[in-house]
């Protein structure tokens, strides 16, 4: 009996060593170093693939560089005024009797536009003539005198001094009347009334002022190192900020000899003509003189130029690849600016999809 129950625990022991061994077993299996996933099929690890990184090409647009006929032009301000612009004065003072005009009246050379209490004008004026005709009468009975042999030669000659005298007096008198009367001396537009019946006026005071606008005039300062570029008569294209879809011709019609010391810079008047009283006087206005014709200059459109760093870049296109360039930059006209280096005739200048490229990057013309 005691032998039976040795030789169970022994075949138990057996059991579970058995059962370790195999647990041991597969646990300890080999890794899977063929390269092949389980399951899958036997292939070396070295030709696993590797996807390729695509190829960045940018679609532009170009054209191709040809040497123009550039415009060198210099752009002022200035403010216009009319051509005719005076004030008329009182040429003595007075109550204003009458005023004939008011702001807006078109008016003519010599029109009257207003007067001055003229009474006591008027009251010399006719003793004045009234000193005359008894001059007159003087004379003539001293003629007959001196014909009768009664009266002295020197009395007859001063008889026709006293009729000299008179009529110089009464002359004298007219023109002191007339002065009281406030005539345009131009045609043109009453700007302004400065005075208004029963007011009294200096000697010297302004009473009207009147505007011909026919013909502006837009003076200019332009710097000494421009000034040699213009001379009297040349033509300017004119411009107007209220009308900004019109232009106007002018021309030169005066160059200072002279620099303002403040500035430096030389007044340039131009005229142009206003016959339909378009342009008034007190507007901006801009003159866009000419300065020299530029040959075979090299342009560029204006929004193909990149600031790069402080560095002026544009792009051309050189067998499929964007190359970027440095420019030096020239004058502008309208557009387009001059390049002075760094671009030559026949490159090709991408002028769409410029912001989108890098000095390399890959494009595709379209």
């Amino acid at each position: 009996m005691k032998m039976t129950r040795e030789k169970n625990f022994l075949n138990r022991v057996a059991l579970v060593l058995c059962i370790c061994g195999f647990l041991a077993g597969c646990s300890d299996a080999p890794a899977n170093t063929s390269g092949v996933a389980e399951g899958g099929t036997a292939g070396p690890a070295s030709e696993a693939a590797v996807p390729a990184r695509p190829v960045h090409v940018v679609n532009v647009v170009t054209e191709e560089i040809r040497t123009v006929t550039m415009r060198d032009m210099l752009v002022l301000p200035g403010e216009t005024e009319a051509l005719h612009d005076v004030r008329l004065a009182a040429q003595r003072g007075g109550v204003v009797e009458w005023v004939g005009v008011t702001e807006g009246s078109v008016v003519g050379t010599g029109d009257h536009i207003a007067r001055i209490d003229l009474s006591a004008l008027g009251a010399a004026r006719d003793r004045a003539r009234a000193n005359v005709r008894l001059a007159e009468d003087q004379l003539l009975r001293r003629r007959e005198l001196h014909a009768q042999g009664v009266l002295a030669r020197e009395e007859l000659e001063q008889a026709q001094n006293e009729l000299t005298s008179a009529v110089t007096r009464l002359r004298e008198a007219e023109v002191e009347y007339g002065h009281g009367t406030v005539s345009s001396t131009l045609d043109g537009v009453v700007n302004k009334v400065h005075v208004d019946p029963g007011e009294f006026v200096a000697e010297g005071g302004p009473v009207a002022d009147i505007v011909n606008v026919a013909t502006m005039r837009i003076n200019f300062n332009v710097p000494e190192g421009d000034v040699r570029f213009l001379a009297e008569g040349q033509k300017v294209t004119v411009l107007v900020d209220t009308y900004p879809e019109r232009q106007w011709m002018g021309k030169i019609d005066f160059v200072a000899w002279k620099a303002d010391p403040a500035t430096r810079t030389f007044q340039v008047r131009v005229v142009v003509d206003n016959a339909d009283g378009s342009i008034r006087p007190g507007m901006i206005a801009r003159a866009a003189f000419l300065r020299r014709l530029i040959e075979n200059a090299v342009t560029v459109p204006l929004f193909t130029v990149q600031d790069k760093g402080g560095e002026r870049i544009v792009f051309v296109e050189l067998n499929g690849v964007a190359q970027a360039r440095s420019v030096e930059l020239g004058v502008i006209e309208g557009d387009r600016v001059q390049v002075l280096g760094g671009l030559k005739a026949g490159d090709r200048l991408i002028v769409a999809g410029h912001t989108e490229v890098e000095d390399g990057t890959k494009v595709n013309v379209r």
